[in-house]
């Protein structure tokens, strides 16, 4: 065993993305695996198996050979809320799963279609309570953390507004643009480009400050509407019996990325924020958040 963590790795590495390419966690992924390829010397590939709100490229992930050749690059949705929202999960991410590091956290904003009239979230609940059930709002897929922030909002509001989750945010957006869709909670990653172009409009930031890019833009608390800080984070996990040699390395590699100025450069342009966490403090971040969604 130590002569094969030794040699590790000698083959290329796959780095599973749950969602489609042009998503923030695709986006993110790639910056990281090409300074990972460099640092390991030996090929870091991003695969996306998107669906399911993570779940399908999960499980692949938990059912590949713990040696270190299969990783997967998660969110909140697949690895937090899965488990209190789905019936028989097929797997259990604090048991099936080796975290490797809490990698960083992105901020939130609430993202409209222009075509939509309400510029702020009190017009947008306003027009809601007026056409009750004719609002919809999107996310990256059923269960996904946009999605329950979706709801946790409707809760706050007290409307009622229809969810339609999508394989990832990028078709999502698409639709939003259209006036598929009425709004969205995204991220800056993802959306931020769409507004300053014209094509979206953001009606406010889910975080505790205001977006430097976006100044006239107020907070969700500025609004009303406290408690919306929770954004998007990402992490790195490695299936369950994966050798500990290999998961101290894969952190030290990450630690090296996440340092390299221009990964941060580009994590700053995304306005997402390094974490660098132990694997240990992953594994408690972990278990907190998956009782927060229960609580929720």
């Amino acid at each position: 065993g130590r002569a094969q963590t030794q040699d590790w790795p000698a083959d290329p590495i796959k780095l599973i993305v749950s969602y489609p390419p042009g998503s923030g966690t695709d986006t993110t992924a790639r910056v990281l695996a090409e300074h990972m390829s460099r640092s390991l010397g030996q090929q870091v590939i991003v695969e996306n198996r998107p669906g399911a709100s993570g779940r399908i490229g999960t499980l692949s992930v938990v059912r590949a050979k713990p040696d270190g050749s299969t990783l997967l690059f998660g969110t909140g949705a697949e690895l937090t809320a899965a488990p209190i929202t789905v019936k028989s999960l097929a797997y259990d991410p604090l048991k099936d799963l080796k975290p490797v590091m809490l990698i960083s956290k992105s901020l939130g904003m609430v993202v409209a279609s222009p075509k939509f009239a309400p510029n702020t979230l009190r017009e947008l609940v306003a027009d809601a309570k007026t056409h009750p059930g004719k609002l919809n709002y999107g996310s990256g897929g059923h269960n996904s953390i946009p999605h329950l922030l979706g709801q946790q909002f409707n809760f706050a509001a007290g409307i009622k507004a229809t969810h339609v989750p999508y394989k990832g945010g990028g078709p999502m957006l698409i639709d939003l643009t259209s006036g598929l869709l009425q709004y969205a909670f995204s991220s800056p990653g993802a959306s931020l480009a769409y507004v300053q172009a014209g094509k979206l409009k953001a009606l406010a930031i889910a975080a505790p400050h205001r977006l430097p890019a976006l100044p006239d833009v107020a907070t969700m608390d500025e609004q009303g509407f406290p408690g919306f800080d929770n954004g998007t984070w990402f992490g790195l996990l490695a299936p369950a019996h994966t050798p500990a040699a290999v998961i101290t390395r894969l952190h030290v590699v990450l630690q090296s990325a996440l340092a390299a100025p221009e990964v941060r450069k580009t994590l700053k342009e995304l306005y997402i924020q390094p974490i660098a966490s132990t694997p240990e403090e992953f594994g408690r971040f972990l278990q907190s958040e998956t009782d927060r969604y229960r609580q929720l």
